[in-house]
This record gives C-alpha cells, sequence and structure tokens, in this order.
C-alpha cells in the first residue's frame, strides 16, 4: 500500500517502514542474518503461514533486498541471498535487539549480540561517522535535503524539535 501523503513518500523513514516495516519482513531478514536462504528454513524458524511468507519474500525481493536464486532444477527450488541493501539494514536489526533487551526483557536477555572473534558481547549505540559521537534525542535534528520539496521544507521549519530553544526531554 502506498502512502498517500507526499511527506511520507519524501521521507526516508516513510520509505524504509514501507519496505521493512512490516514485523514478519524483520524477522524474516533476522533469520537471514543468521544464515537462513531457504523457505522452508524461513517457515520452520517462523511458523509463518505459507502465503504470508511467500508474499513478504516477494515483497523484499522486488524491494532490492533478496536476489532469488535457483539451487535445484527438479523441482524448482530458490533460495533467497541478502544484497548489499540488506546487509546495510543490519544494524538496524542490532539496535532493536539491544533496546529488546533493555526494555523488554525483564528477566533478562534470551540472546546477546557478541563479537565473532572473542564473544564478548556488544552494546550497539547509533554514532556519527565523523566524529564518532553518539546520536542522540538532544543532539540531533531533522533539517531539509539538498533534494527536499518545498512542502518537506515547510513541514520541517514547523516542526517544535526545530526550535533551538524546544529541547526534547531526556537523554
Amino acid at each position: 500500500m502506498q502512502p498517500k501523503f507526499a511527506s511520507i513518500q519524501e521521507c526516508p523513514v516513510g520509505r524504509a517502514v514501507e519496505t521493512v516495516g512490516e514485523w514478519w519482513s524483520i524477522l524474516i531478514l533476522r533469520d537471514a542474518f543468521q544464515g537462513a536462504t531457504k523457505f522452508d528454513e524461513f517457515s520452520q524458524s517462523l511458523g509463518i503461514a505459507p502465503n504470508i511468507l511467500s508474499r513478504r519474500l516477494a515483497h523484499l525481493t522486488e524491494s532490492g533486498m533478496f536476489v532469488r536464486r535457483r539451487y535445484n532444477e527438479r523441482p524448482p527450488r530458490y533460495e533467497y541471498v541478502l544484497t548489499d541493501k540488506a546487509r546495510d539494514f543490519f544494524p538496524v536489526v542490532a539496535t532493536l535487539l539491544a533496546w529488546g533487551n533493555k526494555h523488554l526483557a525483564p528477566k533478562g536477555e534470551a540472546i546477546l549480540l557478541a563479537n565473532r572473534h572473542d564473544r564478548r558481547p556488544f552494546n550497539p549505540v547509533v554514532v556519527d561517522a565523523a566524529g564518532m559521537q553518539p546520536i542522540t534525542l538532544t543532539n540531533a535534528v531533522i533539517i531539509a535535503g539538498p533534494r527536499a520539496s518545498r512542502v518537506m521544507r515547510k513541514r520541517l521549519t514547523s516542526l517544535k524539535a526545530m526550535n533551538p530553544a524546544v529541547a526534547p526531554a531526556g537523554d
């Protein structure tokens, strides 16, 4: 379903949600990051209805997150291989994992993200690549990019967070 408002279509968050925002899609990508490539592997891991899995895999393939590759001729069978675009989504899943462990695991973490070499648990944070400073709600602001439309520029200037006197709570 296409967003109805231009501000959503123009917004990178809106476009990202259109691509991967449906929760099955994120879980399919999570399993792909853990090595799943075949329909049966996704189906068994997720317990998802086959028709829903087929639709989600087709959508993720059409949106460039997977490349579908035949691995068996008779019967024809396909695997779903992550693209660079999908691999670039991994930090989002890592951050969701950390957020879930922090806020939704009252009895403790069931899984952790760890360094592949020494098994030391990671503590994911989003940082600015240039300055390596954490990006937080209090130090970040959304500004118009070079391709922003007049409507988007007007929307952004109307946001409370654009006013330096209005600081978001907490950090």
